[in-house]
This record gives C-alpha cells, sequence and structure tokens, in this order.
C-alpha cells in the first residue's frame, strides 16, 4: 500500500512560464544530424518567449527554424517536492541590433566567450507539473 503524500498537480501555461521565468537554467532540447541533442544554457523569460545568447560556433544555432523544447525544473531531492515546464516552439535568431542589445543587457552569459547571438522560442505548447504534499 503507497502511504506517500505527495501527487502530480498540471500547471496552467501562465504558472507554467512564471514557474520557467523564475530559474536561471534549463535545458533547450533539438536535431542535429539528425539526431537529438540537449544543451544546458541560462535563459530569460521575455514576454512570454524563452530567450538564450550563445557563441557564433554554438551547436545551440542547429536548433534555428526548427521546432525545439526547452525544459527547466527544480526539484527537491530530498523531499521529491518541486515542479517541471516544457515549453514548446519554433527557435528563431533575432537579427534586430537594437532588439539583440537591449536582450544582452537583460540576460549575462555564463560563459566567458563572446555570445553575440540571440535566439528566441516563441512557445506554441507550454506544459508542466509540479510534485505537491498533498497534506499541506
Amino acid at each position: 500500500m503507497l502511504t506517500d503524500p505527495r501527487r502530480q498537480r498540471d500547471l496552467t501555461a501562465d504558472e507554467a512560464l512564471r514557474r520557467l521565468g523564475g530559474v536561471p537554467v534549463g535545458r533547450i532540447v533539438f536535431t542535429t544530424h539528425a539526431l537529438p541533442a540537449i544543451r544546458p544554457v541560462n535563459h530569460l523569460v521575455l514576454d512570454g518567449d524563452v530567450i538564450l545568447r550563445c557563441h557564433a560556433g554554438a551547436a545551440l544555432l542547429h536548433a534555428v527554424g526548427q521546432v525545439v523544447a526547452y525544459e527547466a525544473d527544480e526539484i527537491d531531492i530530498d523531499s521529491r517536492i518541486g515542479w517541471s515546464v516544457i515549453a514548446t516552439g519554433i527557435a528563431r535568431e533575432v537579427k534586430d541590433a537594437a532588439e539583440t542589445a537591449h536582450i544582452e543587457h537583460l540576460l549575462e552569459p555564463w560563459l566567458s566567450r563572446d555570445m553575440t547571438r540571440v535566439v528566441r522560442i516563441h512557445p506554441e505548447l507550454v506544459t508542466g507539473f509540479e510534485l505537491i504534499d498533498s497534506t499541506i
């Protein structure tokens, strides 16, 4: 008999985007050379879109023009309480110089490289869930 008080609750798209915007890092899932690729990257959520920065030779640029998934989570290993969010949409490179400059001020890269390229994912589908203690 299971006595675990945890349960799963689905998040609305708005709740999921708020959670995604509250953490600094996630993982982008895309295809390169007909194989799945996953890269951890830092991000920000701006006007409902997921924004990433990368350098000119980054594998992440293979994702431009593709449908991608962006996933982030925050789960406490001891309590097994937390959440997970997936935002799915087409990755587009930001070409507008003013928009790129604005994003460069908002999103500081974690790598000490020349991160001059900006990728924007406009999610067409946002799903998420939280694991909660049902006794609270």
